[in-house]
């Protein structure tokens, strides 16, 4: 690829129109599936299934990245986004809506899911030198956690600003037609990048080589193995807090609406965005893995006490305050993986990691639509969350602290 400044611009803003439509969608999509007559374990199967069907076409479509042109996977990709946005707008049928979340990208949380984040990291990856790298993914991160932020608000305000002139399942169906729309912006948006097909690699023999030859990865087999299950473990703890989980829980225990969860969550993406800038600091002095931990244990604590607060604004302090130390760990671990990885096999081993996080993240909204469908249940998903979590630190930190590339 011939790669130009402008380019890195184009992914950056990429990364924003996407971020803005799954923060937007992330408010209203429980409240949206509630209203077209699923029930609460529907909905918690619906998006189990729908991150499940994201893992598939994550993988299959990263691991050819390095092979066949990573734009133009970025591309199909975004085709998939918008497709699955016009079905959901279209139809209350619970089939064909797991039908369309299954096959197309959809995020229930409001975080990076399908192929975009792993083959964007390799193309970033691509263009700078190992000093830069992990700024330039904090930098990354921070557009994401802002489009998030701003994707919520908007989300919230649109919901209400069609409840006068439309139902409540009319005022939710306006933010996901605008979800679909922007999931064409993002398929212009890439168009614009420029094509670096490469051609398929020497196909490898004996059992390894199938791996490879399936996979795209090789050499870097044993470190993206271990990365994906702790990751995935990450992922199962976070997943019963999910933003649309943990919007729709805010409105069980408080009883707030869309309109103001819209805010609480710009500010918590906001804070969690500006943050992402202090860990590149934090790493380059003491390290990608201290810094992922470190940063990453008192917010897990931080969650377990938010369903303890007795008020509204109690819970949303604790909520702000973990986010605003949450996120630290995305740009080093994103940084970390690039590091550890062979270059020709970083969209790869990406696509493979955040397969990992996709898979922990879609078994945990089974559970979760049970416990919501109990009122005495509603806060278990943060006991959990918060646990699981703080295992993931602690394994991390034993496995990888003393490598190389942790410094």
């Amino acid at each position: 690829m011939a790669w130009r400044p402008h380019d890195t611009s184009l992914l950056f803003a990429a990364r924003f129109v996407r971020l803005f439509a799954y923060g937007a969608l992330s408010v209203v999509l429980v409240f949206y599936l509630i209203a077209a007559g699923l029930s609460e374990y529907q909905t918690g199967v619906l998006l189990s299934l729908t991150l499940l069907g994201d893992t598939v076409v994550s993988l299959v479509i990263t691991t050819r990245a390095d092979r066949l042109g990573r734009r133009r996977m970025l591309l199909v990709g975004a085709v998939l986004m918008a497709a699955a946005g016009v079905v959901f707008s279209l139809t209350t049928s619970f089939w064909l809506l797991l039908l369309a979340a299954t096959i197309g990208v959809i995020s229930p949380s409001g975080q990076e899911v399908g192929p975009f984040l792993p083959i964007e990291q390799a193309m970033l990856a691509h263009s700078t030198t190992g000093r830069d790298r992990t700024e330039v993914f904090a930098r990354y991160t921070l557009i994401g956690a802002l489009a998030t932020a701003v994707g919520a608000l908007a989300g919230g305000l649109l919901a209400q600003a069609f409840e006068g002139t439309s139902t409540p399942m009319g005022s939710y169906r306006a933010v996901v037609i605008l979800y679909a729309g922007l999931g064409a912006l993002l398929a212009t948006i890439f168009w614009a990048l420029p094509s670096d097909a490469t051609g398929d690699r020497t196909v490898k023999n004996g059992a390894r080589g199938t791996i490879a030859n399936f996979s795209g990865i090789d050499r870097s087999l044993p470190v993206v193995m271990k990365l994906s299950a702790l990751f995935g473990l990450d992922a199962f703890g976070g997943g019963f807090i999910a933003q649309s989980f943990a919007a729709y829980w805010f409105h069980l225990r408080f009883g707030i609406d869309p309109a103001l969860l819209g805010p609480i969550f710009f500010a918590a993406n906001v804070l969690a965005g500006f943050s992402a800038l202090v860990a590149s600091r934090l790493a380059a002095r003491f390290g990608l893995v201290r810094t992922m931990v470190w940063t990453h244990l008192p917010s897990n604590v931080l969650l377990i006490l938010i369903p303890l607060m007795p008020t509204l604004s109690l819970a949303v302090t604790l909520l702000l305050v973990r986010f605003s130390i949450s996120q630290m760990d995305v740009p080093t671990r994103q940084s970390y993986v690039m590091a550890v990885v062979a270059p020709d096999e970083r969209a790869a081993a990406g696509g493979i990691t955040g397969m990992a996080r996709t898979l922990g993240a879609a078994i945990s909204p089974l559970f979760v639509g049970v416990m919501f469908a109990h009122p005495s249940m509603i806060s278990v998903p943060f006991f959990l969350a918060g646990s699981l979590k703080i295992l993931y630190d602690l394994l991390l930190y034993r496995q990888f602290v003393g490598t190389q590339q942790a410094r």
